[in-house]
């Protein structure tokens, strides 16, 4: 049940997500959004890497479910840190562009794998 290019982005995504942190919290002095966007921002791929140890085919589908509640909260923390301007436009595009695309993946293997395909 593994999908190792989800799972390959997923990991990049969340280190992307770490220097942003490390950033703001050394350059802006922020710490409460920060840590909350590190907290969904990785644990998306911490899911993901987990479901590819899963169970059972639903252990996989919940995993996956939850690494796709943590994109629509990673969405927001980096929406909010956009409007906020304490990330530049640019960043905050391309990190969330990157997070819907993991979005998309996951919505993709759910619904594979509710169709009971491998």
């Amino acid at each position: 049940m593994g999908n190792s290019l989800l799972s390959e982005k997923s990991l990049h995504f969340a280190a992307d997500i770490v220097k942003l942190y490390r950033s703001l919290i050394s350059e802006k002095k922020e710490y409460v959004v920060s840590k909350q966007l590190v907290r969904s921002g990785t644990s998306i791929g911490a899911n993901t890497s987990e479901a590819n140890y899963a169970q059972s085919r639903a252990d996989f589908i919940s995993k996956l479910q939850v690494a796709l509640k943590e994109t629509a909260e990673t969405d927001y923390w980096l929406n909010l840190l956009k409007i906020t301007d304490l990330v530049s436009d640019q960043t905050a595009t391309e990190l969330i562009e990157k997070c819907l695309d993991l979005k998309r993946m996951l919505v993709s293997s759910i619904n594979t794998a509710r169709n009971g395909q491998k």
